[in-house]
């Protein structure tokens, strides 16, 4: 059965009120998995080489794993044991599951990094550092939540969180790994009012009902996390095809990068294209995405604007950018926001440097988002 998400009796919609929808994944999704191998084995070279370069690709399926890709690095690390340890911290660890973190069969095709790569990107200078490669890159702030995030992606990561939450602590034994959540927000006037409709996609064991974890979402789990923005009206879906016993990569093929909307604003604000997973800062997928996001917190927090989207382009090789722009979509002084975007250093190596990004600290992006978390420089 197909529901049309509004809250009260599901009128249509107009431009002053209508209803966006964004998901996230349990770190336990296929994908989630290839991403977080990537990040723990690139937070490992940087931990002992901070010039380390990296670009780590990840494909499980089944029983198998496949590493591949460039890395150049002076760091000695076991990149067998990094993999099985990712994957026994995410929580596969059931034998009789062809993916699991003492099961499975790695493949590894990591080769150096190409020369003429390199030669673009290393400088004699090292403030003229070239772009890892070409690309467009956004970033995105919203007041609408304290975390400058859109309300959507950030309720949809806290439910995904609050499942892995629960069964890591052993709340509900029946939790397994993977899942999915997605969250439907009504907006009034360009502002978020309540939550219209909830879905829980969530792996159990073979003996759990649907109803018994129906009931955990709509009386454990939702309430505790998404709070008053729950309304009599919500409506939840729940494991919508009624049994979800199969999961992770013994189910479903997970490959690196395939998750970059939820990585980022969930739709709600432009992505260029380029994923974050397994990438050292050198490649402005990465790293210019973050700074975006940072200048577009900046211009929100100073009260500039209250949207505001940053875009940045570059040429593989070359330091300054090829273009800068923002926008405050009518909200704010969109003459004030672009000065303080033309006083900012958009170089590789300044961003680098700005935001501290040489340190092992990219397995704390890879789940729940990348965007609207504590602890990370680009929040700050």
């Amino acid at each position: 059965m197909v529901t049309v998400a509004s809250v009260e009796s599901r009128e249509t919609l107009t431009a002053a009120k209508y209803t966006f929808t964004s998901e996230s994944v349990t770190e336990g999704h296929p994908d989630k998995v290839c991403d977080f191998v990537a990040d723990s084995i690139l937070d490992a070279c940087l931990e002992q080489d901070p010039g380390s370069r990296v670009a780590c690709e990840v494909l499980a399926k089944e029983g198998n794993l496949v590493i591949a890709g460039e890395i150049t690095t002076a760091a000695k690390i076991d990149r067998e044991a990094l993999v099985r340890a990712a994957v026994r911290e995410i929580g596969y660890v059931y034998p009789d599951e062809p993916f699991n973190a003492d099961g499975i069969a790695l493949f590894d095709w990591i080769s150096a990094q190409s020369s003429e790569i390199a030669q673009g990107v290393d400088r004699a200078v090292a403030a003229e550092q070239g772009a890892g490669d070409q690309g467009i890159m956004f970033g995105y702030a919203t007041d609408e939540t304290p975390e400058l995030m859109p309300l959507p992606i950030l309720l949809a990561h806290r439910l995904a969180y609050g499942l892995a939450e629960d069964r890591k602590k052993g709340n509900e034994p029946w939790l397994r790994p993977d899942g999915k959540t997605q969250v439907s927000v009504v907006y009034e006037n360009d502002r978020p009012v309540a939550v219209a409709d909830v879905l829980v996609s969530t792996q159990h064991t073979a003996s759990t009902s649907r109803e018994q974890i129906a009931d955990y979402v709509a009386k454990r789990l939702s309430p505790r996390i998404l709070g008053g923005w729950l309304t009599p009206s919500t409506h939840f879906h729940v494991n919508p095809t009624g049994s979800f016993v199969h999961g992770g990569p013994s189910a479903d093929c997970g490959v690196t990068g395939r998750k970059i909307i939820v990585d980022s604003y969930g739709g709600a604000g432009r992505h260029g294209g380029g994923a974050f997973s397994g990438k050292d800062p050198s490649k402005v997928d990465r790293s210019g995405a973050y700074f975006c996001r940072w200048v577009a917190r900046q211009i929100v927090a100073q009260g500039l604007a209250r949207r505001a989207e940053v875009q940045v382009s570059y040429a593989i090789g070359q330091a300054q950018p090829v273009s800068v722009k923002v926008d405050t979509f009518g909200t704010g002084e969109v003459g004030a926001a672009e000065e303080l975007v033309r006083r900012l250093d958009f170089r590789p190596a300044a961003i680098i440097e700005r935001l501290r990004l040489l340190r092992p600290l990219y397995r704390k992006t890879t789940n729940y988002g990348h965007f609207g978390k504590p602890g990370l420089p680009w929040e700050e």
